[in-house]
């Protein structure tokens, strides 16, 4: 009987990348979704360098003036992954940016493809820990107030 894996936080930094109405989402290796763009912070790593780094790793971009957009935790973030088995709380700490450097090319294996979504007209099968974040983005992007769920 398989044992089962002690739930734990784990933090995170996303990205929204948006333009004329639409965002841009990746479908995951792992879970077949598509999920925002981001990854975990490791031990001693500042969140913009988190930033940096995973959307350089999962796109080959640079974002240019990412913004806060906001924090979310809580029981609507909690996932079981695939691979690994871990039960994980996750903290997200979202950034959102409009413009970025390079061409998006995407090789580092944790992403099948990547397609540019309408706000009003997003797929049915998104990671089920990105919905709450994507559903805010209309939002954000009227007020531009940074949200903490």
């Amino acid at each position: 009987m398989e044992e089962k894996k002690e739930p734990y936080l784990r933090p995170v930094v996303t990205l929204i990348i948006y333009k004329d109405g639409k965002i841009l989402l990746q479908k995951r290796e792992d879970n077949g979704c598509w999920a925002i763009h981001g990854g975990g912070i490791d031990i001693g790593e500042k969140y913009t360098d988190t930033l940096y780094r995973e959307i350089e790793e999962e796109l080959n971009i640079k974002p240019i003036n990412p913004k806060l957009m906001g924090i979310y935790s809580g029981k609507e973030l909690f996932n079981i992954y695939p691979k690994s088995g871990d039960h994980v709380y996750i903290l997200n700490h979202v950034f959102f940016c409009e413009k970025y450097e390079g061409e998006i090319n995407f090789t580092d294996g944790e992403v099948k493809d990547l397609q540019w979504f309408d706000l009003d007209n997003l797929p049915e099968n998104i990671f089920k820990v990105n919905r709450p974040i994507i559903n805010d983005v209309k939002e954000f992007v009227k007020n531009r107030k940074v949200i903490v769920n």
